[in-house]
C-alpha cells in the first residue's frame, strides 16, 4: 500500500472490499482483528520498508530504477555521515545536475547551489582535461557554522548534513567569506544566504537528491562515510587537484577516478583575475571603528603625557563616541535583514564577528561613561560625582574594549585563512590606520579648541612616519608581479595594476598627500597647524584609508572550487 495512506483511508478501503453485510456480521471479530493488524503493521514500517513496498507495487518514481543503488538504505551510525561521491571518470560536464538542483529547489535566477568546473593540464603529448561537479561538501568541521554570528547553521548529529536556517539568517554574508569552497550563496532578493542541504527531505523518505537523480551517467551518489577517514584524508591533503586545501574544514565529498591524475592539473580560470565585491558598508565600518579607537587612545596618551585639561579630553571622548556609533550604524547597512541585527551576538562562543560586535558595543558604552565623568562638577546632574569617582575605570575599560574590538576585526579576516588577509598583514594595516587617523583627529580637536599644543610637532611626525610605513607596506605587493609562481599575492598585484589601477593610483596619491606631503609642510611652518590645515590632513587620510579598505576587499582573490567550465 502507498506509504502516504492514512489509517482512516486504509480502514475505509478494506471495508469497501469486505464481504456482504450478512456474511460480515458472522465474523466481525476476525475483520476487526485483520484491520488492526494491518494498521499496526503500517505504523511500524520504516522509511526504507515503505520505499521498498512502494517500489514492489510498481509505484516507485519514474527514475527510481536509475538511482536506487546510488543512495544508502540505512542511516549513518556513530562517527559516520552522508556525503557526496563523484566519479570523475564518467562526469561529462553536461550540467544536468546544475539544472535539476536549480529547478527542484526553486532557486532564483542566477542562484546556483551546484556548479560544474574544469581542470586542465598534462603535457603537449598527453593533455589532460577533467570536468568537476561540486556543491557543499558538508564538512566535518564546517567553517560557515563556526563563523556565523547568529547560529544560522547546524550540523545534523545523525546524518552529518550541514543545514542553513533561513529564518535565523541576518544576511551578514560572513559565511561566504569563511567557506573556502564558495558553497553558501547570498540571495539579494531575500536578504539571506542559502545553500545545498543534500535534499535532506528527499533522503529522509528514501528518494535521491536532485543532482543524483538527474545525472545521466550516475556520476554522483550519496554514500555513508567515516568522519575519521575524512579527517585522515584531509591531513594527507587528499581531496581534489586545484581545490583549496581540505585541512581547514575537513570536507567529506569523495572524488574518485581509476585514471592517473596529471600532477599539474589547474582550474581553467586559474590565471584569470577580476575584482571582487567592495563591501562598502564594511569598509566604512572598519575605518570608522579604527578612527574612533585611535582617537580615544590618543586622547588618553595626551592626558597622561601632556597633562591636557578635562575640557579637551571630554571633547575628544565625545568625538570618539560619535564615530563609534556611526560605525555601528554603517555596519547594519551591510546586512540583508538589518531588523534582526540584535541576533548578531548569539555566536559569541565561536564567531569573531559576534565578539567584534560585543567589543565595540562595550567600547561605545564605556566611552560614553568616561565622557560623562568629565562633565564639570558644578553642573547639577545626578550621578556625576559617582561617574567622576570611577573615571579611571571607564577610561581603562574603553581602551581595553576598543583594542579588543580592533583585534576581533583582524581575526574576522584572518579566520578565513586567505593568504591576502593573513593575521600579521591585516593587524599591521588596521593598527597603523587607527594610529594615524586618531592622531589626525587629535590635531583637528586641538586646533578647533585653540589649544597651543606643545605636542603638535610630535603628532605630525607620527602621522608622517605611520603613513610612510603603511604606504610602503601596501606597495610591497607589487614585487610579486615579477615572481614566477602565480600565487595569491601575484593575483592581488595584477588586480591593482589592472582592473583596479584607478583606485590604486588615487589611494597612493591621496595617502601620500595627506599623510606625508601636507604634514611635512605644516611642520616646516614652525607653528601649530591651523584648523584648516589639520582638517585637510585628517580628511585626506580618511579618504585614503577608505579607498585602501575598499581595495582590501576588491583585490582579494576568492577561495573556491575549480570553475570556468565552457
Amino acid at each position: 500500500m502507498p506509504p502516504s495512506s492514512s489509517p482512516t483511508a486504509v480502514r475505509s478501503t478494506l471495508l469497501r472490499i469486505a464481504p456482504p453485510a450478512d456474511v460480515a456480521s458472522s465474523v466481525p471479530s476476525k475483520l476487526t482483528a485483520f484491520l488492526d493488524r494491518v494498521l499496526h503493521e503500517q505504523q511500524q514500517l520504516t522509511a526504507v520498508d515503505r520505499f521498498s513496498r512502494h517500489h514492489d507495487d510498481g509505484q516507485a518514481p519514474a527514475q527510481g530504477r536509475y538511482y536506487r543503488d546510488l543512495i544508502p538504505f540505512h542511516r549513518p551510525g556513530p562517527g559516520q555521515q552522508y556525503s557526496f561521491e563523484v566519479d570523475l571518470d564518467v562526469c561529462t560536464g553536461c550540467k544536468a545536475c546544475v539544472a535539476s538542483c536549480h529547478a527542484l529547489n526553486g532557486l532564483d535566477e542566477g542562484e546556483v547551489w551546484r556548479t560544474v568546473g574544469l581542470l586542465h593540464g598534462g603535457t603537449a603529448d598527453a593533455p589532460a582535461q577533467q570536468t568537476v561537479t561540486t556543491s557543499c561538501h558538508h564538512c566535518v568541521d564546517p567553517a560557515c557554522m563556526r563563523g556565523c554570528p547568529v547560529k544560522a547553521y547546524e550540523k545534523d548529529p545523525v546524518t552529518g548534513i550541514v543545514h542553513h536556517l533561513d529564518d535565523q539568517c541576518i544576511g551578514c554574508q560572513y559565511c561566504t567569506l569563511m567557506c573556502p569552497y564558495d558553497a553558501p550563496k547570498y540571495s539579494a532578493s531575500r536578504g539571506i544566504v542559502r545553500k545545498c542541504d543534500m535534499c535532506s527531505d528527499r533522503l529522509a523518505v528514501g528518494e535521491a537528491p536532485a543532482c543524483v537523480q538527474a545525472c545521466p551517467n550516475q556520476a554522483i551518489r550519496i554514500r555513508i562515510s567515516d568522519q575519521t577517514q575524512a579527517v585522515q584524508a584531509s591531513e594527507a591533503g587528499v581531496f581534489l587537484p586545484g581545490a583549496p586545501a581540505p585541512d581547514h574544514t575537513l570536507p567529506t565529498t569523495v572524488y574518485k577516478t581509476a585514471r592517473p591524475v596529471a600532477r599539474n592539473l589547474l582550474p581553467a580560470d586559474f590565471y584569470s583575475v577580476s575584482p571582487e565585491h567592495g563591501h562598502l558598508p564594511l569598509a566604512v565600518m572598519l575605518v570608522l571603528t579604527q578612527l574612533a579607537v585611535g582617537t580615544f587612545i590618543t586622547n588618553v596618551v595626551k592626558e597622561r603625557v601632556l597633562h591636557q585639561g578635562p575640557a579637551m579630553g571630554a571633547v575628544q571622548a565625545v568625538v570618539a563616541l560619535a564615530l563609534a556609533l556611526m560605525a555601528i550604524g554603517a555596519a547594519t547597512l551591510h546586512l540583508g535583514r538589518p531588523q534582526f541585527a540584535f541576533r548578531a551576538v548569539l555566536g559569541f562562543a565561536t564567531s569573531w564577528m559576534s565578539r567584534e560586535i560585543v567589543a565595540f558595543g562595550l567600547f561605545a558604552t564605556t566611552a560614553a561613561l568616561y565622557a560623562a565623568s568629565l562633565v564639570p562638577a558644578r553642573i547639577p546632574l545626578p550621578g556625576l560625582a559617582l561617574l567622576a569617582r570611577w573615571r579611571s575605570v571607564w577610561e581603562l575599560a574603553a581602551v581595553a574594549a576598543g583594542a579588543g574590538g580592533v583585534a576581533c576585526s583582524v581575526m574576522i579576516y584572518a579566520a578565513t585563512r586567505r593568504a591576502q588577509w593573513g593575521g600579521p598583514a591585516t593587524a599591521f594595516k588596521f593598527l597603523v590606520s587607527g594610529v594615524i587617523l586618531g592622531v589626525a583627529a587629535a590635531l583637528v580637536t586641538d586646533a578647533a579648541l585653540g589649544v597651543s599644543a606643545p605636542g603638535a610637532v610630535v603628532l605630525l611626525k607620527i602621522v608622517i612616519v605611520g603613513s610612510a610605513l603603511k604606504l610602503a607596506f601596501e606597495a610591497s605587493v607589487f614585487r610579486h608581479l615579477w615572481s614566477r609562481p602565480h600565487t595569491t599575492w601575484k593575483r592581488v598585484a595584477l588586480l591593482m595594476v589592472g582592473a583596479l589601477r584607478g583606485p590604486t593610483v588615487v589611494r597612493f596619491a591621496v595617502g601620500g598627500l595627506g599623510g606625508i606631503v601636507l604634514p611635512a609642510l605644516l611642520l616646516g611652518a614652525g607653528a601649530a597647524p591651523s584648523v584648516a590645515g589639520a582638517a585637510a590632513v585628517a580628511l585626506l587620510l580618511f579618504i585614503g584609508e577608505l579607498i585602501e579598505r575598499s581595495l582590501f576587499f576588491r583585490s582579494a582573490p576568492p577561495s573556491r572550487m575549480p570553475g570556468a567550465q565552457g
